[in-house]
């Protein structure tokens, strides 16, 4: 069941903010892992070696640990200021 926003989702809400770079956050790892996990599986199955895999695998991973270290740490949930006109 996908998760339920009580009120009418606004980016300018910090919750709201906060909820939705967690699910991009989830909806990222999802695609690496299907994307790495097809890929080796391929690379087992072949007589020759991809010798790129590895460091496609390990800059995906070094990519997804600057997209957690960004959300948890350096992300301001803080609520923005109404904007005067």
């Amino acid at each position: 069941m996908p998760p339920r926003w009580p009120r009418k989702p606004d980016r300018n809400d910090p919750e709201f903010r906060k909820l939705d770079d967690r699910m991009n956050f989830a909806v990222h790892v999802a695609v690496a892992a299907t994307i790495n996990s097809g890929l080796w599986f391929f690379h087992i199955l072949k007589t020759t070696t991809w010798e790129w895999l590895p460091l496609l695998t390990a800059g995906w991973v070094l990519v997804l640990l600057v997209h957690l270290i960004y959300i948890v740490a350096i992300a301001n949930y803080s609520p923005t200021p109404p904007k005067s006109t």
